[in-house]
């Protein structure tokens, strides 16, 4: 078996007390989790619905689950009832459907707007004036079952690690221009989810406190 254990420790060894670690366990078997949860990491990462309902099914029920990757709001009643975070809310018609959902689950689902920063036109998320207009406009405020817990975003895949640095040096600004503007005394407002196995070193250095980090734990992923 692929040396789970040792992996994630390094990857933790490496990390400030002031970060958390995503591990980014989607495409891979309910045994390697199982292998870092014994290591005690309570917080893993799924992108594909059934593959996560399989999975809290078979695994111990204080994993908090983060959705991380693109959400279709057909696929969010499926979810709500258990998921602990979705990291990757890109528009206001995805917050209104957590919200609807969160509602009949009567629980509060946290979340994070995620942010188009990078040059890549692959990328989902918000562009920085979307996002402002999404926060100034305010139907957010209504919304009791839903908590806006931060910001994350996903830098360019490129090897220039100055651009890198620039884009969650970005991110970092915006979130303090949003913290003080609409969370300045929301204390949960706090998380910057920024940084994956090829970059996180740099978005530790730039602002994070919560990293995705999946092959550099589990290895190749198994489709």
């Amino acid at each position: 078996m692929y040396p789970v254990k040792e992996k994630l420790n390094e990857v933790l060894q490496s990390l400030p007390k002031s970060v958390r670690l995503v591990a980014i366990s989607k495409f891979h078997p309910a045994d390697f989790i199982t292998a870092a949860y014994e290591e005690g990491q309570r917080v893993f990462g799924e992108s594909h619905e059934q593959e996560l309902a399989q999975k809290v099914k078979e695994l111990p029920q204080d994993i908090e689950w983060h959705f991380i990757g693109h959400l279709q709001t057909n696929k969010v009643k499926y979810i709500a009832p258990y998921i602990s975070m979705i990291e990757a809310v890109d528009s206001l018609k995805l917050l209104r459907e957590i919200e609807k959902q969160a509602a009949k689950s009567d629980r509060v689902v946290k979340v994070l707007l995620e942010l188009h920063i990078a040059e890549e036109a692959t990328k989902y998320g918000l562009t920085l004036d979307a996002c402002r207009q999404l926060l100034a406009d305010g139907e957010w405020r209504q919304m009791s079952h839903v908590q806006i817990c931060g910001l994350m975003m996903m830098a360019s895949n490129v090897d220039d690690e100055e651009q890198i640095a620039r884009e969650f040096d970005t991110a970092a600004s915006f979130f303090n221009e949003v913290k003080a503007q609409y969370f300045a005394d929301d204390d949960a407002f706090c998380e910057r989810s920024w940084g994956m196995s090829d970059d996180y070193h740099i978005a530790v250095a730039h602002g994070s406190t919560m990293v995705r980090i999946g092959t550099t734990i589990f290895g190749p992923r198994i489709y």
